[in-house]
């Protein structure tokens, strides 16, 4: 590295405006090397601001806020920013999402900043619970990403610890009646409508108290979802869709082939006709008073569109896992063909050009 000259320059600079004492001005130096002056001139340090923040005042940043503009500040920028789930269902949008098991904070912020509609947290078979939930809404809060917990089970406890996090939607698993479904509604709304604890003053759900208008809300952005997933719920799926608060019926399909004696066979005709029935009853419910919209996830023998085209308004299409592992045995694949190959030097070069974005991809 080339060793750095030290001298005085003879020009003049302007004080910082930072600055508040008035000394005098001393000559700055200047660097006779080869690294260039003109770089070190240029480089200017600017105040980074949120991209998607829209300021409510016209204070400076160096100024004190007064206790009534950062409340407003904040139910700006956590609130109205994310998209609601409820609202886009009921303007007929199809929604596409993801599962996510991994609890991964840095996968649950890639998938936000892929652009899914949702992402589902799922504490039912990922090894995750409350605080690597947590860990995970705050980056999806970080993209605009709104996400979805599905339970471990239905039970008002679980639903409780979980709607305090501040998601916008649950999941509750293995729904097979109307009341099992009034239930889960129940434990997501406060007496005397339902049985959820009350801790609104300080739990993340109201910005820890600073949203005021949490309780007057709250329900209406809450997407509650209930999963049928056996033979049982599809017999009263009409029923369960029916149920006031329900908002989504999620399909199940593997549990459904399960119950079905079809486990290894989860494609088998009598499965997909069962589960035709169900989709068709929910269906049905959409045009009536209180009726609920279909969802579910894709699977390989039942693609996203196959879902779209059959009238799902909201579509799981990927697990975390699932990407990660095809991606990693394909990749152990691709070097496996190398090794076996017994091309010269000169076939190698030959296919250097088809790999120079290997690791981009």
């Amino acid at each position: 590295m080339a060793s750095l000259n030290l001298s005085y320059s003879t020009t003049t600079t302007t004080i910082s405006s930072l600055s508040t004492l008035r000394k005098p001005k001393p000559k700055p130096l200047a660097f006779t090397s080869n690294i260039s002056t003109k770089f070190l001139k240029t480089q200017t340090f600017k105040t980074l601001t949120p991209l998607k923040s829209k300021p409510t005042t016209t204070h400076s940043d160096l100024s004190p806020l007064d206790s009534t503009t950062t409340i407003t500040h904040l139910n700006t920028n956590t609130t109205n920013n994310l998209k609601n789930l409820k609202s886009r269902l009921h303007n007929n949008e199809t929604l596409y999402g993801i599962f996510l098991l991994t609890f991964s904070p840095t996968l649950a912020e890639i998938a936000g900043l892929s652009g899914y509609d949702f992402v589902v947290l799922d504490m039912e078979h990922g090894p995750g619970g409350i605080p690597e939930a947590l860990a995970c809404l705050h980056a999806l809060t970080a993209t605009n990403t709104p996400a979805i917990l599905r339970l471990p089970e239905s039970s008002a406890a679980w639903a409780k610890k979980a709607l305090d996090l501040g998601p916008q939607g649950l999941m509750f698993p293995m729904i097979e009646s109307p009341i099992e479904a009034q239930e889960a509604v129940s434990y997501c709304r406060f007496p005397p409508r339902g049985v959820r604890g009350s801790a609104h003053t300080v739990v993340r759900a109201s910005n820890y108290g600073i949203d005021e208008g949490y309780l007057s809300n709250y329900e209406d952005e809450l997407l509650i979802m209930c999963q049928v997933e056996s033979v049982e719920g599809v017999k009263h799926v009409d029923e369960i869709a029916a149920v006031d608060g329900v908002d989504c019926v999620q399909m199940g399909p593997l549990d459904l082939s399960a119950s079905m004696g079809y486990l290894w066979d989860p494609g088998n005709k009598k499965v997909k006709d069962m589960l035709r029935v169900a989709e068709r009853a929910v269906l049905n419910s959409e045009g009536g008073n209180g009726g609920a919209y279909l969802s579910g996830f894709a699977l390989p023998y039942d693609g996203p569109d196959d879902l779209r085209k059959r009238g799902y308004h909201m579509v799981s299409g990927a697990v975390d896992v699932g990407l990660f592992r095809s991606a990693a045995v394909e990749d152990v694949k691709k070097f496996k063909r190398g090794l076996e190959m017994d091309g010269s030097d000169d076939e190698q070069e030959d296919r250097q050009d088809g790999d120079e974005k290997y690791w981009s991809e």
